[in-house]
């Protein structure tokens, strides 16, 4: 039996999850959740994953959310290569180290990013004021810097010389702010080689499958929206 996936490519896990699954030649059922029409809010859905987030995994009778745990569920039941989560003790902390500080640093801020240029003004209506945006680019340029610094440094991968889930969690989050119109590979060579090194590393085809929906996102239009779904996520942001 394969594992069933619960997936949208919107979604920066997701494509993670995705990546990582075909690159290794993991055997897995896509089931697609189409964030835009609000399914991950179904009954149906709720009892694949009771959070009602994507991704979810569903293996047999097992079910299983949060990317990262998924991530490592996959790794260790299908043995994968070692590079992906090193079995020497200091460089899988390595790997540990980045998952543990990317949620609140690249992800948080490309989230910001992203829901600024794209998903308010889509919900809402109209762009949010222009300081709101520089606001975003700067907290992201400094967790940018940060990543360059700590974690990248000279290095050709995160942890070395080899692709690690390190990497291929960070680029997904990358390309979200990308996906929004903003190129935060320009004048950055070395988060940019590092870019090119992934690719090479998970194969530009596949990578450029995963990437195809997200690098579209500026084309969404509110129409594919549930107007009930819409008025929701509207009311949700103008809380804060």
């Amino acid at each position: 039996m394969v594992v069933e996936l619960f997936l949208d490519l919107l979604s920066q896990p997701c494509r993670a999850l995705f990546i990582f699954a075909k690159k290794n030649n993991i055997p897995f059922e896509f089931k697609h959740v189409d964030l835009l029409k609000g399914q991950h809010t179904s009954e149906e859905f709720g009892k694949v994953n009771v959070l009602k987030k994507v991704p979810a995994l569903k293996d047999g009778a097992f079910t299983l959310a949060e990317s990262i745990a998924i991530l490592l569920y996959l790794s260790r039941k299908y043995n994968t290569p070692d590079h992906w989560y090193p079995s020497d003790l200091q460089k899988r902390a390595q790997v540990d180290e980045y998952l543990s500080w990317q949620h609140t640093a690249i992800r948080e801020k490309g989230c910001q990013v992203f829901s600024t240029r794209v998903l308010v003004p889509l919900i809402v209506g109209q762009p949010l004021p222009p300081e709101k945006l520089e606001e975003a680019v700067k907290e992201l340029n400094y967790a940018l810097k940060q990543f360059e610094e700590k974690f990248l440094q000279d290095k050709p991968f995160v942890v070395g010389s080899e692709i690690s889930l390190a990497d291929l969690v960070a680029i997904v989050e990358l390309m979200q702010p990308v996906g929004a119109g903003y190129d935060l590979f320009e004048d950055r060579p070395k988060l940019s080689e590092w870019r090119n090194r992934v690719e090479e590393a998970v194969g530009k085809e596949l990578f450029q499958q995963a990437h195809e929906i997200i690098l579209n996102a500026k084309n969404l239009s509110s129409t594919q929206l549930p107007s009930e779904l819409r008025e929701q996520l509207k009311q949700q942001l103008l809380k804060h």
